[in-house]
């Protein structure tokens, strides 16, 4: 395989998701573990993750191979500048998802392999069609982006928890706002590739921003739930609180502005609030 086919195969995996997958993983291991980690049951759970995550990516990019030919942001990747072939493409895609989930299976626990399949057929057979269908994909593909953590505390515990629940619900939330923002700032080329998103239906901006502002508002209390139920310490809950009316400040911003300029502050400001809230948590964890 030459470099410029590996750097190919590379960019059907999403590399910038499939890392966010890792990372959440790994937030998930970690406020999961007992005592000290075992660092070669970490290492067989991310890898196997990072290869169903990377998998279910080029899956998606061979079933939108045409659509994203129409999309600015999406036209110079490998299938529709025929860089690699649909065949090509589709067959790397399913060889590295059955290894990962083979690979979960044999060395880290079948509940975590289990969730990875639930994760890889939510996108790739529910969220993926749905999107050309209905603004409410939105919800449907904030499901398998919310495993990934619950994926990491299975894979330490062998059993799922009220805990596991709670970063679950944290990550579907965070992902409304988040993913709203992009759409609107992306609307016109979403539109072109004949996504009907909430944005492009609601060109005003009104239900789009009713929407991010319910989302922040609930992620909120939410969010304050680890140090409830005795996952994380009190320095976690001042944070996360911080964090939390910061967020909603920037939501009630594009209530209140309705422009990209407003959207564009809320999509980075979604960036900066997951990983502080998860660095808040994982140097907050109670041992337990």
């Amino acid at each position: 395989m030459t470099y410029g086919n590996f750097s190919n195969y590379l960019e059907l995996t999403k590399p910038r998701v499939t890392f966010l997958v890792v990372i959440t993983t790994l937030v998930g291991y970690y406020l999961g573990a007992r005592g000290e980690v075992d660092a070669l049951r970490l290492l067989c759970t991310l890898l196997g993750t990072a290869l169903v995550a990377g998998g279910t990516s080029a899956l998606n990019q061979y079933l939108e191979r045409d659509i994203d030919a129409k999309m600015t942001r999406t036209k110079n990747r490998p299938l529709p500048t025929g860089r690699l072939t649909p065949r090509q493409a589709l067959i790397f895609a399913y060889s590295i998802t059955l290894i990962g989930l083979i690979s979960l299976a044999l060395t880290v626990n079948l509940l975590t392999a289990a969730l990875a399949a639930a994760t890889h057929i939510f996108y790739v057979f529910m969220y993926t069609p749905l999107k050309q269908k209905t603004s409410l994909s939105t919800l449907v593909g904030a499901i398998p982006g919310a495993l990934p953590p619950v994926g990491g505390w299975t894979a330490a515990r062998n059993d799922l928890g009220v805990e596991a629940l709670v970063l679950f619900a944290i990550l579907f939330l965070w992902q409304l706002p988040h993913v709203l923002a992009i759409s609107w700032l992306y609307s016109e080329d979403y539109k072109r590739g004949g996504f009907p998103l909430l944005p492009i239906i609601d060109p005003q901006g009104r239900s789009t921003s009713r929407q991010i502002i319910a989302n922040c508002l609930a992620l909120l209390p939410v969010s304050l739930l680890p140090t409830i139920i005795g996952l994380a310490g009190p320095v976690y809950f001042i944070g996360a609180l911080i964090l939390g009316l910061a967020f909603l400040g920037f939501g009630i911003l594009v209530a209140i502005e309705k422009n990209n300029l407003s959207a564009r502050r809320m999509m980075l400001a979604s960036l900066a609030y997951l990983p502080a809230l998860l660095g808040l948590l994982t140097f907050d964890k109670t041992s337990f």
